[in-house]
This record gives C-alpha cells, structure tokens and sequence, in this order.
C-alpha cells in the first residue's frame, strides 16, 4: 500500500511537472534563443552596447527587440550572425562606424605612465600591453574604444583618439560635384 501510494505521488509530481513545462515553452524557447544570442557575442563585457555586459545585452535584443548594432567589438560578422538567427536584415541596422564614420580607440602618453598596470586589468579585450613598472601601449588594432581602463589610471595618461584607417578600410573620395551642379560648371 505504501509503495502504491507513493508510486501515485511520483506520477503526480511528473504529471505536474510535465503540465508546467508544456505550458510555458515559449519561456524555455526564449531563454534558449537568449543563450544563443549570447554565445555569438563576442564575449568582451565592454559595456559600449549600453548593458552590463554581453549576456544582459542579449536579454535585450530577444526580449525587448534591442538592435543588433550595438556591439562595437563584434562588428560587421557578428550583426550578420545575429541577423540570421533572428530573422533580421542586418544592414537595416548598421553603425555610423560602418558608414565611413572613423572609430575611437585610446592611446597612452607612454612618457607618462607609470606602469601601475590598472588600465590592463581594466580593459576587457587585451589591447593593453605592458608590464608592471613598465611603460604600457595600446594594440590599436584590438581596441574597441569602450574608455574602461580611462577611469582607473591613477596619472591620467590615456586619451581618446579618432582610429587610423588601413588599406584595407580605404574608399574612394565621393566626388566634388554631382547632378545638376556638375553640368553647369564649364572648364575653363
């Protein structure tokens, strides 16, 4: 009777159990897509998104309908990821950094610092290189610009400055005269 009894009660619990789950899949669909979101970002925690980190910013682009374009350091690969997961165009949503905009980075004034090694903890992405006791650099090519490790430079030594272009993000000049305008200029 005992064994019946609580053979009944494991049925009950499972059926329960069951129940609840087939009527709140949309909330495991949602944190699974959550999860999803999150794996193909980039995993920096740079706060340049406007969240606390990557996983919070995900929450927001299911839940919410947060744009896609928000996340420097992933750039162009990880908004078109994005958008397909999700059934978005992902150049609707482009930066102004992709639109010919220039991006910032920092530098240090290296005859400043003082090698307190804080801006390195700081940064999330490993741009910063240098030792302890030793003057520190920016790998520019790493930077995304997000100014955590400006806060807790004890000398002030780092500045934001406009990211150099390579060869490989050069564009032709858009030309002087268009249209109209072009047609009515005679040479001289």
């Amino acid at each position: 009777m005992l064994s019946a009894a609580l053979v009944l009660l494991i049925l009950c619990a499972l059926g329960a159990w069951m129940l609840l789950h087939h009527l709140e899949p949309e909330r495991d669909s949602r944190s699974r897509l959550i999860a999803r979101v999150d794996e193909i970002l980039p995993q920096t925690q740079c706060r340049e998104c406007g969240y606390d980190g990557c996983r919070p910013y995900a929450r927001a682009i299911v839940v919410a309908g947060e744009s896609i374009a928000n996340c420097p350091p992933g750039g162009d690969g990880v908004r078109r990821s994005l958008a397909e997961l999700l059934g978005r165009t992902a150049y609707s949503e482009r930066r102004a950094v992709d639109s010919g905009e220039l991006a910032e980075v920092v530098v240090i004034d290296e005859a400043v610092c003082i090698g307190c090694t804080k801006c390195i903890v700081a940064c999330p992405v490993d741009a910063i290189v240098g030792a302890a006791k030793q003057m520190h650099t920016v790998v520019e090519s790493l930077c995304t610009g997000c100014k955590l490790c400006i806060p807790p430079c004890p000398v002030d030594c780092i500045d934001v400055v406009s990211a150099t272009r390579g060869i490989d993000d050069w564009r032709w000049p858009a030309p002087a005269y268009t249209g109209p305008e072009r047609r009515h200029t005679a040479p001289a």
